[in-house]
């Protein structure tokens, strides 16, 4: 039975148990410790800056040429917590009931109870960093809707709030790198955890720029390298996304959580071909103002303004009347599918919706009229205005879709189509953020710990900078504590010598396959296999056919595969080759957890197990539990299960109507 380690005591007391009664470390110890942290996303920064600013020697690295690259930067609508500023019902609990619902009752009740606990001291943090948020006019912080809420909750910068978070935590890192308490490598990739005696103890990592290994020791390895979206091919994701740290990590004891609990999101440009190598995401906190409609006739070619009001169907708000247009990711995202499946789809793909601001550019105009005391005012005024409002709100989201599909959305409604996003799977941890390897953690989007099947939006950011400010702090010290009299470990020692021959191993032997095809080619065949069985939607007979067609593709790609360049050198296509080949793996066993959970849950939406409404149709008696798979060699994992008990919150159907 796997040991979640969950403090005892009623479940808002947990945490506040835990921080009191914690084992520590004294500042004069903390200098003796060495941590490596892999990513500097909003995780892998704030948790790099936390330890180096309490005295912890740290390594950082980055696979990006600057800790600011990091696919953080991309995340656009923004941040969650429980401020309660608009006054209109929030809470710490309300926070917590949210996630869990939204998630289709697949978390653990402990952990998302103290993610809405501490997001509040997140806010606070990045406000003392000069995070420029989004105002209200009397200077207090501005506040919009996402999905999955009734309340107003998002804290915002325009349309960028990932990049400005992150720039705030990177500067808390760069403080620290100046100070010498952390030590920043860029452009190295970790290909290996090093484990001596059960316990991480360093890494095998790989400049990118030379093509040398190099061994580094720590006393903790902390993996904040995102998440597997990619395995998709087309996702939205940065092209250099990847699953390497954390695959290596499992193939070394780690267990991995929930691996088919992937999210599609509602809100992206559609697909125009098969040249695209990503999709571009538009803001959920686009769905605030903006309404999203398909025509009632079916294959209907007119332009969108030449369909009259009433032959539109807004169908989130005929379907969810509650919740309308800010329906949760998945219930969206399904029911994009589903009118589009049936013949309702718009644009020359006919795989697209409308989502439109005409409504919210008049509403907003004639706001300003009042703003402005005047009574009335012509058409052309009113919409001016509005125009003025949404172009402060959502101006660069705006631009960056007109730059891309050559559409002015002011005057047109944009299209939209789901597309992968945010895996909600990861490295299986406990409370303490710690995997099933002593000593080796993992933060925000390479773990599973928050999100259940679902995971809300603009709760991304906050976990990454709840784990990395406010939690592993905490945690961390809990095992350090017992470690303060291992003294550093050689990098001779024959677990290193061992660790970098096996990694050397691997890539001389892809390097010398030396075949006819290219590394991107089997990416994309490998993405499509994965978006056409186990997508949006999933069926056993297609999960089967799925693990079959992966296994022979992997059998193809160690024969034929062609890396051009040499080792000793700048290679991308080496990285990417490396990376291809541990998405391969990863993807059988999605399929193969996808296959083994018989239910309808958040983004994981079997076929068979659907209601009457065709909404997710979940199995709490059966299912009610994490699947974490430990590996057991080629094409073999065993599942352990870790049973989800709720104390406070009583699983329900979902309903949003």
């Amino acid at each position: 039975m796997l040991d979640a380690k969950i403090p005892a005591g009623p479940l808002d007391q947990k945490w506040s148990k835990y921080k009191s009664t914690c084992k520590l470390v004294n500042p004069a110890n903390k200098r003796k410790l060495e941590i490596i942290v892999i990513g500097t996303g909003l995780a892998g920064a704030s948790a790099a800056a936390s330890l180096g600013e309490l005295g912890y020697k740290v390594k950082a690295f980055c696979f990006q040429d600057s800790p600011r690259r990091a696919h953080s930067i991309a995340a656009q609508g923004g941040i969650n917590a429980a401020k309660n500023y608009q006054n209109d019902g929030d809470s710490t609990y309300r926070l917590f009931y949210d996630t869990i619902k939204g998630g289709d009752y697949r978390a653990r009740e402990a952990n998302v109870h103290r993610l809405a606990e501490v997001s509040a001291n997140i806010i606070d943090q990045c406000v003392a960093q000069g995070v420029p948020f989004a105002r209200e006019y009397g200077g207090l912080l501005s506040n919009r809707s996402f999905g999955g809420t009734q309340v107003q909750r998002t804290f915002y910068a325009a349309g960028q709030t990932g990049q400005q978070l992150l720039i705030g935590a990177y500067q808390a890192l760069e403080r620290q790198v100046a100070l010498g308490n952390v030590k920043m490598y860029s452009r190295h990739e970790m290909l290996e955890v090093v484990v001596i005696d059960g316990k991480a103890r360093g890494i095998i990592a790989r400049d990118l720029v030379s093509g040398k290994l190099e061994r580094h020791f720590g006393h903790a390895v902390l993996l904040c390298s995102g998440g597997y979206g990619n395995v998709f091919y087309l996702s939205t994701n940065a092209m250099g996304s990847n699953v390497t740290a954390a695959w290596k990590a499992h193939k070394k004891g780690a267990y991995f959580g929930n691996p088919c609990m992937t999210q599609i999101h509602p809100t992206c440009i559609p697909v125009s071909g098969d040249h695209q190598s990503k999709l571009t995401l538009m803001s959920e906190s686009l769905r605030n103002d903006g309404r999203i409609w398909v025509p009632k006739k079916q294959n209907d070619t007119r332009r969108p303004n030449e369909i009259a009001e009433e032959e539109r169907d807004y169908y989130l708000e005929r379907r969810y009347p509650a919740f309308g247009n800010l329906v949760p990711r998945d219930v969206a995202s399904r029911a994009a599918k589903e009118r589009c499946d049936a013949g309702y789809g718009v644009g020359s793909s006919r795989q697209a919706v409308y989502l439109d601001y005409a409504d919210a550019i008049q509403r907003y105009g004639k706001i300003e009229l009042g703003k402005q005391g005047l009574d009335t005012a012509d058409a052309a005024t009113i919409t001016r205005l509005g125009k003025e409002v949404v172009k402060e709100k959502y101006g660069n989201l705006f631009d960056m879709y007109e730059k891309i599909t050559g559409e002015n959305p002011y005057e047109v409604p944009m299209r939209i189509y789901p597309a992968v996003h945010y895996t909600m799977g990861g490295l299986w941890v406990d409370y303490n953020l710690m995997t099933t390897v002593p000593g080796l953690y993992a933060l925000g989007e390479a773990n599973f710990s928050d999100h259940g099947a679902n995971r809300l939006g603009a709760s991304a950011l906050m976990q990454g900078l709840a784990d990395g400010y406010f939690v592993i702090p905490y945690t961390i010290g809990d095992y350090l504590a017992d470690e303060i009299r291992t003294a550093n470990i050689p990098t001779d020692h024959p677990a290193f010598v061992a660790a970098e021959k096996e990694v050397s191993d691997r890539i001389n032997k892809l390097m010398g396959i030396n075949g006819s095809q290219s590394v991107e080619s089997f990416h994309k065949r490998l993405g499509k296999i994965m978006w056409d069985k186990c997508g949006m939607a999933r069926n056993a007979k297609g999960l089967q056919e799925a693990i079959q067609e992966i296994r022979a593709l992997r059998e193809e790609f160690w024969k034929d595969v062609r890396i051009p360049g040499a080792v000793a050198e700048y290679n991308p296509e080496l990285d990417k080759a490396n990376r291809v080949a541990d998405f391969m793996e990863l993807g059988e066993l999605m399929c193969m957890d996808a296959l083994d959970r018989n239910e309808s849950c958040g983004g994981h939406f079997r076929e068979e197990f659907q209601t009457e409404e065709g909404e997710a149709l979940r199995d709490d008696a059966n299912y009610m539990y994490v699947s974490a798979w430990q590996y057991a060699g080629t094409n073999n994992w065993q599942l352990h299960k870790e049973p989800l008990n709720y104390e406070v919150v009583k699983p329900s159907q979902r309903s949003y109507k």
